[in-house]
Order: structure tokens, then C-alpha cells, then sequence
């Protein structure tokens, strides 16, 4: 029901905001960005069909590369990927957690303090197991709600038991949100802290403002404290100038990499640094401004990728394109990025775990066109890349 219910509102939305654009000549397309362009605005030209083959290990155990295995199928549009030993945990986006062993497909129910909200880039999205999951039961989670003078984002603690998880305490509340650009990805960084990308909400000046939780990454401690640390006096900011960062990563040297959407194409892939300002919506793609970040690589302008997940094995970095439509691999000696999967429709997130990367489908979100068993989790070998 609840997914009915999201796509219709999608469809509806979209009707409403292009008439506002065409009785509206004062919007700057430059600085609005066009549906064509926004990673959740538009369905993708993908069929979303599996083209893949159920790709086998070789004889001496080294996994193939250039197959793929569908590890589970009926995923309901997912958005974070985390594994434990040998169990795959997975959000989606109505609020579940789908739990995968052997091929064996749970839905876990969430049950969260507050209703979670039905715009068309909300929901239950970020989530990450705790450091000490297997004995504690807990992680951490990001989604949206409706609260009664707006929509809300909060971070909170979720807690599993007897086959259900339950919110079980507030990290972060009141983070604004909006239709779209919500941001959402969490993720615990080398220096055990509890990282979240937040997106610009469509108020793309807020990005700039570093009052403002919103076009930020933000670093916690694991008990929602600020990090004595950080780069901004009892703040929450950890980089700001981010239009709508939506994946992060390091490398084993601990060097922190972000995706972003762009406006007009240039989406981006950014080295993080403490304090420092993105850009957004000053500059983008290879534009430059004193005491301004410019992406390490970006998109250009006629190419959109419209980038989510990401991962690496630290000699390369692998990056979930949801309009792109594909797994891209960025090399990170030459900075060269090439897809290496590209017929299986929209693609959310992204992990590594040993020889194998993982990731997911996300063509059952209302923007993409679905297969009947549609949304997947697949394997790929990546070993002797």
C-alpha cells in the first residue's frame, strides 16, 4: 500500500511542479536543476530487465569477473546495503530491513517512533550495522517523517529482536527535509564515528550556511554527542557547499570520499576533508572559487550519472549510478571511470567484501521501469581487476 501510495503522490508531484514551472518565468534553469537531470524526478530509460547470468566460480576458486549472480530477487525498493559474516541486511525505502542467508529472502517490519514520510525521495534509507552488532543486536538508521510544521529528517538507533527491529533512541532530529534532495546515506568511518550526508532540500543557498544541517556531511559520535574535533565549534558539520551527497567511503589510509548529484550533469566524486566548503551552488564541475573544493572527477556537462553509493577496495573506487544506470569503476591511479555493469537499470548502493563487490538495484522506486522480479542484490568478482 504504501508503495502505491508513493508513486502515486511522485506522479502527482511531478504534474503539480511543472505547471509551477510553466507559469513561473522567473526560475533560473541554471540554478534549478530540470527534471531530465534529477536523479529521482524522471523514470529511467532502462527496461530494469535481468540480463545477467548466474556466473559460477572457476576451477581454482578465483571468482569471475565479467558475470554476474543474482543473490536475491524481489527486493522492494532498497537503499542501504550491509552484510555480517555470511547475512546480507538491506533497507527499504516503506520501512523494512530485508535480512538474505543462502539466498533466503526475510522482510524484517521497523517499527519507528515516527510515521515515516510518503514524498518521493523519503522514507528509510541510511542504515548501518553497529561495530558491535553481532552481540548487541543494534545499528543506526536515517529516514524521514511528517511532523506537524514540516517534513523532518532524524538519525536514530534500531535495535533487533524476535525477528522485529525497533527504534530504541534519537541521535539527530529536526534535520529539515523537503520533496527532494533529503541526502540520506550513513556510514561509520575508520575513526568510529557515525557519518550522514544531508542534501540541500531544493534550498540550494542553505548549503553555505554553516547554521544550517542541510547540504552538509555531518560527523557524531556513536551516542549522538558532537565530536570534540570537529571542525566547527559544537557543530554537527563535518563539510558543507554539498548540493545532494548521497555516498561515502575510505580507503584503508583513511582517505574520505563522497558522491554528489550535480545540477546540470557535472555530478561529482570529492575528496572530504575537515572544514571544507564543496562549492554548491557557487561552483560545480571544473569551476573554481578561493577557499572552494573542485571534485576530483566529475561528470561534464552532457553526462549524467546521478551518483549514490559508493565503495572501494583502495585501488578503486566503485560508484552506484542511479540515472547512469550502471556500476562505475573509478581507477584511482589515473582517475579513469568505465562502467562494468550497465544492464540492470538503476543501481543504489554498493559494497566490497573480499573478492566480490555487491550491490543493488533500485528500479522499483517509482522512477524506474521494474522487471517482475525486480529489485536485486547481485555479485560480481572484482579480483584481478
Amino acid at each position: 500500500m504504501m508503495k502505491h501510495l508513493r508513486r502515486f503522490l511522485l506522479m502527482l508531484g511531478v504534474v503539480s511542479f511543472l505547471g509551477i514551472l510553466t507559469g513561473c518565468s522567473s526560475f533560473n534553469d541554471n540554478h534549478l536543476e530540470t527534471p531530465q537531470n534529477d536523479v529521482d524526478s524522471e523514470q529511467s530509460e532502462s527496461s530494469g530487465s535481468d540480463d545477467s547470468t548466474n556466473g559460477e566460480d572457476s576451477d581454482d576458486g578465483n571468482p569471475t569477473t565479467n558475470e554476474l549472480t543474482v543473490v536475491a530477487s524481489d527486493l522492494d525498493a532498497p537503499w542501504s546495503i550491509q552484510k555480517a559474516g555470511e547475512r546480507f541486511y538491506i533497507s527499504e525505502r516503506d520501512g523494512a530491513i530485508v535480512t538474505i542467508i543462502d539466498g533466503e529472502v526475510t522482510r524484517q517490519p521497523v517499527q519507528l517512533e515516527k510515521e515515516l514520510a510518503a514524498q518521493s525521495e523519503a522514507g528509510f534509507m541510511g542504515f548501518v550495522l553497529a561495530p558491535d552488532f553481532e552481540d548487541s543486536q543494534e545499528a543506526y538508521a536515517y529516514y524521514t517523517y511528517q511532523g506537524d510544521d514540516g517534513t523532518y529528517n532524524r538519525i536514530v538507533t534500531i535495535k533487533l529482536t524476535d525477528n522485529e527491529w525497533q527504534e530504541t533512541g534519537v541521535l539527530l532530529d529536526n534535520i529539515p527535509s523537503g520533496n527532494l534532495h533529503a541526502g540520506g546515506r550513513l556510514a561509520i568511518g575508520p575513526d568510529d564515528k557515525l557519518y550522514a550526508t544531508v542534501g540541500d532540500i531544493y534550498e540550494e543557498e542553505i548549503a553555505q550556511d554553516k547554521d544550517s544541517l542541510n547540504g552538509k556531511i555531518l560527523r557524531l559520535e556513536l551516542d549522538g554527542s558532537i565530536p570534540s574535533d570537529n571542525p566547527f565549534e559544537d557543530s554537527y558539520v563535518y563539510s558543507y557547499g554539498h548540493r545532494n551527497p548521497q555516498g561515502l567511503t575510505w580507503l584503508s589510509d583513511g582517505t574520505f570520499y563522497a558522491s554528489e548529484h550535480g545540477s546540470q550533469a557535472n555530478d561529482e566524486i570529492n575528496r572530504i576533508e575537515a572544514g571544507k566548503n564543496y562549492g554548491w551552488p557557487m561552483i560545480e564541475g571544473d569551476e573554481t572559487n578561493d577557499d572552494m573544493e573542485t571534485p576530483i572527477v566529475h561528470s561534464g556537462s552532457s553526462e549524467t550519472w546521478a551518483p549514490s553509493g559508493l565503495a572501494t577496495d583502495d585501488d578503486s573506487l566503485y560508484i552506484a549510478a542511479l540515472r547512469g544506470n550502471a556500476v562505475l569503476k573509478m581507477d584511482l591511479a589515473d582517475q579513469t571511470i568505465e562502467p562494468i555493469v550497465s544492464d540492470v537499470g538503476r543501481i543504489r548502493d554498493v559494497i566490497v567484501d573480499g573478492d566480490y563487490l555487491y550491490f543493488i538495484s533500485n528500479n522499483t522506486d517509482g522512477r524506474g521501469n521494474p522487471s517482475e522480479d525486480d529489485d536485486k542484490l547481485y555479485r560480481i568478482g572484482i579480483a584481478g581487476e
